[in-house]
């Protein structure tokens, strides 16, 4: 997550996915558009071929049952030679003493119906008072006349006793060694002679069995495949036809749509039943998957040369620059003989030959500038030392003679020696840090002074922390000015109290606080005095504790100097920090002196 953050902060990772999406959201956008108004095309137009070819083929399929319609209705009409209209004739005693239908015999009849159409395979007439079957077939096959189901088909007619029967597809069982598949049509044969009665007196019933390849010469028209499915119902749904096995199939049958098929159906008026023909989607519509996956794929191919090329073009464009921040980052750790290879005449080219006149003229400017630092620094110190060590000296000097008028002991010799002491450490001017051990023998010299002048109503306390190394570094004379404007603005006016040194380490930091338990300081007072640390160039009359501040912020850097705190009539504290150091730094500063 974290090398994912970095590189997206990156300017061409940014570039690189902008280019990208900018490529790729128009080739996304026109691309689907595209796809999709192709396919509506596509699939309008497909759904539309495929509707008039249903339409096509139940007209063929309305037309085929009103001929065979006609067909059966030859024994009234007689309209093939050698017959008569048979209306005014009296059929029972034709077929029943005659046994012919018309003027034919009924043997003769049933031939000529059996090829008046090349897919009737084969004819039958039931005479209604004895039962008596009468048969033709073609190709001299044999019908097993008790496997015959004429009781079935009557009954089947007996709902419309004038009206067409079509009885489904079935097998020619009753055909010897047949297997084909037959739709049987029949038709009543009625006496109309005489007298018309509410029950028609039927004389016989024509059965004759057609090949269901009938349907074979319109379904290859719709090219139908294995799971496509094609029904011929009539007014209750029932189905009549179907490419698929009727005995597998319900009745009446659903006609609910199938998510994954395209329906169709036209009405076929002769029946009054319709075509139901299903197809399944995936293959009506597989060119046209074959024509969206080549699409996708060249969208696909598409979008990969793009990431491609604005990849490559991104890190080329990135090299370059990588490598100036590389050698930008060697200048900032304050390598400067660094210089780049200029390998154009273009922006890049122009930015790199920018960055070698930098570094070299940045190279000139620090050597100059850091030769005037230090020299500026040296002067501000021996300024900052020379306004502490002279007033030190005066006080110490006037400490003395005052303690001469009033007494003449052997404390004055002591007093002396603690002068001395001091006036060594103070004129040593080779040297700014010393230990903290050293340190504290000065400003207990200085101190004993204090006590002798005061008579020793001032007490000095010291509390070293168990983890502070007491030759740890500490800046030089940075304690005595505070612990001297201690004595001098806290404890003089109470007339005795103590000054507490507190020596401790705070987030690797070493913390050295000055406690006085004086008069301390009000709050306007207090805001006076951090302000005028604060702000270098302010007037002060607190010369010592400002001194010092700078000093060590001059030495140390930021973050580090004085801060004082002070609560009137319980006291003041001055926190300094100094930077922790195992050693003492080797002092250059003053090694011209």
């Amino acid at each position: 997550m974290k090398a994912w953050r970095l590189r997206w902060n990156s300017v061409f990772v940014k570039f690189s996915v902008a280019f990208i999406l900018v490529g790729l959201i128009p080739l996304f956008a026109l691309s689907y558009f595209s796809v999709q108004t192709f396919t509506g095309h596509v699939e309008r137009y497909t759904n539309d071929n495929l509707r008039q070819m249903v339409l096509y083929i139940s007209y063929n399929l309305n037309s085929a049952f009103n001929n065979y319609n006609e067909i059966s209705m030859l024994m009234y009409t007689g309209r093939y030679e050698g017959m008569q209209d048979s209306f005014s004739d009296n059929q029972t005693r034709n077929v029943n003493e005659l046994q012919q239908i018309n003027t034919v015999p009924i043997d003769a009849f049933l031939k000529m119906i059996m090829y008046s159409d090349r897919y009737i395979t084969s004819a039958y007439f039931v005479r209604t008072t004895d039962k008596k079957l009468f048969y033709q077939t073609k190709e001299n096959k044999v019908v097993i006349s008790e496997q015959l189901p004429v009781g079935e088909w009557l009954d089947t007619m007996k709902d419309d006793p004038t009206g067409l029967m079509i009885y489904p597809t079935h097998d020619d069982y009753y055909i010897f060694n047949s297997q084909d598949k037959v739709i049987t049509i029949g038709r009543n044969l009625i006496d109309t002679s005489g007298t018309l009665t509410k029950d028609p007196k039927i004389v016989g019933t024509l059965f004759f069995d057609v090949d269901a390849r009938v349907a074979d010469q319109f379904l290859r028209e719709l090219n139908l495949g294995e799971k496509d499915e094609l029904y011929v119902l009539d007014s209750k749904e029932r189905p009549y036809f179907s490419n698929k096995e009727l005995a597998s199939l319900p009745s009446p049958l659903s006609t609910d749509s199938d998510r994954d098929k395209l329906i169709l159906s036209e009405e076929i008026p002769f029946i009054k039943g319709k075509l139901l023909v299903k197809f399944e989607n995936a293959k009506i519509y597989k060119q046209l998957g074959t024509t969206s996956t080549a699409v996708y794929i060249a969208i696909g191919i598409c979008s990969l040369v793009l990431i491609i090329m604005g990849t490559w073009f991104s890190k080329r464009l990135a090299a370059p620059i990588r490598g100036l921040i590389k050698q930008m980052t060697k200048v900032e750790s304050g390598n400067l003989e660094i210089q780049i290879e200029v390998k154009s005449n273009d922006e890049m080219g122009r930015l790199a030959h920018g960055f070698n006149r930098m570094v070299d003229r940045l190279q000139v400017f620090i050597n100059e500038a850091y030769v005037a630092e230090i020299k500026q620094k040296q002067t501000e110190l021996n300024a900052l030392k020379s306004q502490i060590r002279p007033h030190y000296l005066y006080n110490t000097l006037e400490v003395i003679r005052m303690n001469a008028v009033h007494s003449d002991a052997d404390e004055v010799a002591d007093m002396i020696l603690s002068l001395s002491n001091q006036l060594k450490y103070v004129i040593d001017y080779g040297e700014d840090w010393v230990t903290i051990q050293r340190e504290l023998e000065h400003l207990k010299d200085y101190f004993y002074i204090i006590q002798v002048r005061f008579e020793n109503r001032f007490e000095l306390r010291c509390d070293i922390a168990e983890d502070v190394n007491m030759d740890w570094p500490i800046l030089k004379l940075s304690l005595q000015p505070i612990v001297e404007n201690a004595v001098q603005h806290g404890l003089r006016m109470k007339g005795k109290g103590t000054v507490q040194i507190s020596i401790e380490c705070v987030e690797d930091k070493l913390a050295v606080t000055v406690y006085d338990d004086g008069i301390g300081m009000d709050k306007d007072e207090l805001d006076r005095l951090s302000l005028m640390l604060g702000d270098a160039a302010a007037p002060s009359k607190n010369v010592g504790v400002k001194n010092v501040h700078e000093r060590i912020k001059s030495v140390c850097g930021e973050g580090y100097g004085l801060s004082i705190s002070s609560r009137k009539h319980v006291g003041t504290s001055v926190l300094m920090l100094f930077p922790v150091k195992e050693e003492l730094p080797h002092d250059t500063t003053h090694s011209g002196r």
